[in-house]
């Protein structure tokens, strides 16, 4: 069975109704990434960085998984399929996708804030003031922040490392070391990349410049009837 290898990023989910993770005025949902998205922020305004994400943890429970999601969890009939995401929601998952490594995360557990490998489910949108980790400490969103370590990336340079084929779907490829990954996909794999303005990238993609609720659809088509 042929391994197919997904790299997805905010693009996917922007059809559910999530905002992109970095808009084009440098800001998350109205806010500054350094005010939310980084240690600093935490140690520095705990009950914002908690607030913010509740809210969108809030948000994701309400979005619902679109065409794009459930057509790549479609193409496990085939083939073994794996998918990366830089996303923090848990949209594949809930369209049907089993195999998904989350780079940065995922919002709908916590963690604890002196090891990151220590993660709890999260009942209902809300971590609370109070609620602690085994050591005893207050828990955090089980996000990857600027400044911080990708766990992840080695295993996913792995999994890249063994893709028959590859595709790359609705990441601008702006961030990293979640970029980097392309560089480990075999010379030999056929290569995809859908968006609606594909980035620049190396090596020899077939290009679908759609939103990915059409272009995904496209390619599981041709996959398919391979």
């Amino acid at each position: 069975m042929k391994k197919i290898v997904v790299l997805t990023g905010a693009g996917i989910s922007a059809e559910s109704g999530l905002q992109t993770f970095r808009d084009a005025d440098g800001l998350w949902e109205g806010y500054n990434i350094e005010d939310v998205a980084t240690p600093e922020a935490w140690k520095r305004n705990p009950e914002l960085v908690q607030r913010f994400y509740n809210e969108r943890r809030k948000s994701v429970l309400e979005a619902q998984p679109n065409a794009a999601h459930k057509a790549l969890a479609t193409l496990q009939e085939r083939y073994e399929l794996h998918i990366i995401t830089q996303n923090i929601d848990d949209l594949h998952e809930r369209g049907g996708a089993k195999n998904v490594l989350h780079l940065h995360g995922i919002i709908t557990r916590s963690q604890s804030d002196v090891d990151p490998a220590v993660t709890y489910p999260i009942d209902g949108w809300e971590i609370k003031a109070g609620e602690i980790c085994e050591y005893g400490m207050q828990l955090r969103p089980h996000v990857v922040w600027f400044g911080e370590n990708v766990p992840n990336l080695q295993p996913a340079a792995k999994i890249c490392s063994k893709a028959d084929i590859f595709a790359v779907i609705g990441t601008s490829l702006a961030v990293y070391p979640a970029a980097s990954l392309t560089d480990y996909v075999p010379a030999t794999a056929m290569k995809y990349a859908i968006d609606v303005k594909i980035p620049y990238i190396k090596g020899d993609f077939k290009k679908i410049e759609q939103p990915a609720t059409i272009g995904v659809q496209m390619m599981v088509n041709e996959l398919l009837a391979k």
